[in-house]
């Protein structure tokens, strides 16, 4: 068992204002992973007042984005160098299955480095030619305080993306982990605070919603970085238009897979465990409904049913196992809902369904059956909802249009993708798909490229120089 008895509070180990804890409990079998902590409104407080100095008066905002790098770049490989303690235990907080979350946290160290490289090339000031005796310089300066709120699902990857162009822009941060996984959140304060960063550019305060709302209301934040619902997100962004606070969104999905008629089934299936149910499902970007063309309909069925059949259901901390327990008890029974509500609603359940998996040693976790619906029409709930569990709708259509139709009729737009004989046909539909993301044939995205969604999947975006611009803020300057 991991104990903190500290918050780090503007880059100082401090005793928290209140005697709250957090206890963090394995999902598989309910024993204690630690024991952190819980944030305050009064450590909030503390927080702010540490991150305004800091960017107010402090040398981080004032030194070259050369000497800022440096240190990033330090922290970085600290925390590569412990990328794979830090996906065990991240592993026991959420039940993400250790492939998933080893996989994870050694890719970190590219994607930091890729925003290393989209600094050190960024237009941080430019001059435009003078016109009547007159030039304007054109200057990238940080936005200011930055409140990045984070989830539980890729906890590390959700700060850092937030973290590291905020923190390479010149700006101070305070970072709000969810309470589920609090004990990694804290984990990464060690290395942020072994790192070097001046005193006041980083606090991290696990807690839950009342904090978290405190924290992204507060004067004394500039902006807002949020990761999660969309129900939280509304409410964010009603703070944040009411206080003229930037704010960047990355919510939930509801992606759309179109298997065309020309595609390769086996192959889309085969890719589809990944898209699908990687994370135990539990990912904004998880390709939910498949869209399958009636001509090879029962094909498409099949196939992803086999693939299903394959998936290990298990201890998550066992390499072979493909999806472990949901991360709470609240939504593992949320799934079981949605089952029950699809069959009532009239799906055609081809595999898995109510209840917990039958298999020995689970017994004590928040584990869900992999779940396969056949014959769904796109206005029920399980085509509509972002259920987080894995769940697979399978839709039919007749015409192109009708599944181009069909994938853009969501509240949402994250992500989605096409399978296709003919990958230039399958970039045709993606420019017809109203959403922020999209992938032909399973094709991998480049972490450079902008990251966010269209719709109720949020504003703005994230990764690469885009998210580096959003934590900066244009200033004309005339001589």
């Amino acid at each position: 068992m991991i104990t903190f008895d500290k918050l780090l509070v503007g880059g100082a180990w401090a005793a928290p204002a209140t005697s709250g804890v957090l206890e963090v409990r394995s999902p598989h079998d309910q024993s204690l992973v630690g024991v952190v902590p819980e944030a305050s409104l009064a450590d909030v407080d503390r927080a702010v007042a540490a991150a305004r100095e800091a960017f107010d008066h402090g040398p981080w905002p004032r030194l070259t984005p050369g000497e800022r790098r440096r240190v990033v770049a330090r922290f970085n490989e600290l925390h590569a160098a412990r990328a794979g303690e830090l996906a065990a235990l991240i592993t026991s907080e959420n039940g993400s299955p250790i492939w998933f979350t080893g996989w994870l946290q050694r890719s970190l160290k590219d994607f930091n480095d890729d925003f290393l490289d989209v600094a050190a090339g960024f237009d941080w000031e430019s001059e435009l030619p003078g016109r009547d005796g007159h030039r304007t310089v054109v200057r990238r300066a940080p936005v200011g305080v930055v409140a990045a709120v984070i989830p539980w699902n890729a906890p590390h990857q959700s700060a850092l993306v937030k973290l590291v162009p905020a923190l390479l822009a010149g700006c101070t941060v305070i970072l709000k982990p969810s309470p589920e996984t609090a004990v990694d959140g804290l984990r990464l304060a060690e290395l942020l605070a072994e790192a070097g960063f001046p005193e006041g550019v980083i606090s991290v305060l696990p807690a839950d919603r009342e904090v978290s709302e405190y924290l992204v209301a507060h004067p004394g934040v500039d902006k807002i970085a949020f990761t999660g619902s969309t129900a939280a997100g509304r409410r964010i962004a009603a703070i944040a238009g009411e206080r003229f606070k930037r704010v960047s969104l990355e919510l939930g999905g509801k992606s759309a897979s179109i298997v065309l008629p020309d595609a390769d089934v086996d192959r889309a299936a085969a890719a589809l465990k990944g898209l699908s149910l990687g994370n135990n499902g539990e990912a904004c970007v998880a390709h939910t409904r498949i869209l399958a063309p009636r001509s090879r309909y029962d094909e498409v069925v099949d196939a992803i049913a086999a693939m299903m059949r394959g998936v290990t259901v298990g201890d998550p901390m066992d390499p072979d196992t493909w999806i472990g327990p949901m991360v709470k008890q609240a939504q593992q029974q949320r799934v079981q809902s949605c089952i029950e509500a699809s069959i009532a609603e009239g799906a055609r359940l081809v595999l898995g369904g109510p209840g917990a998996p039958d298999i020995p040693g689970l017994e004590k976790g928040f584990y869900v059956r992999p779940t396969l619906f056949a014959d769904v029409a796109n206005t029920m709930r399980i085509a509509q909802e972002e259920i987080f569990g894995p769940v697979l709708a399978v839709i039919p259509y007749d015409t192109e249009d009708e599944a181009v139709a069909i994938a853009n009729d969501s509240a949402y737009g994250l992500d989605g993708g096409v399978w296709t004989a003919d990958p230039e046909h399958g970039l045709e539909v993606a420019r017809r798909i109203r959403t922020g993301t999209f992938g032909v044939n399973g094709a991998s995205r480049d972490m450079r490229a902008p990251f966010g969604g269209f719709k109720a999947s949020g504003l703005g975006r994230e990764f690469g120089p885009a998210g580096l611009s959003a934590c900066t803020e244009y200033q004309s300057i005339a001589l």
